[in-house]
């Protein structure tokens, strides 16, 4: 079985078309969808209800917000499968997604699989990108760019379990990545733009300066002093201009 975590806060405009697109996944392997409501104060448990009767479908509510990271682990603790995929509540996948992760991980025998996305912008609809992923992507690599979209893992949950989110002050789940490729070596990637992903002016990664403050501290909390973590900062900023202005594939809509 899979299960699927899907974290969310007021995000009711969204959330439907997530969960929509994994119960529209191509894979034969069981799934399970465990929302995790992390205190909404919106309708989101009104409308909760169009799902009453599907058995793949568990609303959990936090009874206070704790945060995205403290979501996710306790839908990792709660899930039944023994393979975990994130998704968040303002994205989506492509119908083949977890059956080409699937045939991913059995070929290489990895713990987590990755995939490319498209990157949709909130404020402007019409401007998109698409970004690769390497097939094979080593902890190396990784400190000098997080290539790893959260809400395109496919992992075991026995691994979620060892290395939980806990730092929601920085990129919590790009240091989880990493202590990850630090102890089992290496990921795969699909490199297909199985995740739409919508960038919002709002959230942790809109603030480029802020961004910026918590991937520093990624490195500090994986126990790097100054100099090697102002260095790997310096890697990561300039894939991250080269991501962004250079290397993504361009799509407009007509």
């Amino acid at each position: 079985m899979i299960s699927v975590v899907i974290p969310s806060y007021n995000g009711a405009e969204t959330l439907f078309q997530a969960i929509d697109s994994v119960l529209c996944q191509t894979t034969k392997t069981p799934l399970e969808i465990l929302v995790i409501d992390d205190n909404s104060t919106d309708d989101t448990l009104e409308k909760m209800g169009r799902y009453g009767e599907n058995d793949r479908v568990r609303y959990i509510r936090n009874e206070t917000n704790k945060g995205a990271s403290a979501s996710r682990n306790r839908g990792v603790q709660l899930a039944k499968g023994d393979y975990i995929a994130f998704l968040d509540a303002d994205d989506y996948w492509d119908p083949e997604k977890l059956e080409k992760q699937e045939k991913a991980l059995a070929k290489t025998g990895d713990v987590l699989c990755c995939t490319g996305r498209e990157l949709i912008y909130d404020q402007e609809p019409e401007k998109q990108k698409i970004f690769s992923v390497p097939e094979r992507i080593t902890y190396k690599m990784l400190l000098r760019g997080n290539v790893i979209g959260c809400s395109s893992v496919l992992a075991k949950r026995s691994v979620l379990l060892e290395f939980p989110m806990e730092k929601d002050e920085c990129h919590e789940d790009y240091l989880d990545w990493l202590r990850i490729l630090k102890k089992y070596g290496t990921a795969c990637g699909v490199d297909e733009p199985l995740l739409k992903y919508r960038l919002s002016s709002t959230g942790k990664s809109g603030n480029k300066l802020h961004s910026a403050g918590m991937t520093y501290r990624v490195y500090r909390e994986l126990g790097m002093g100054t100099f090697r973590s102002l260095y790997c900062f310096a890697c990561y900023a300039v894939n991250g201009v080269r991501k962004y202005y250079g290397k993504g594939k361009k799509r407009g809509r007509d």
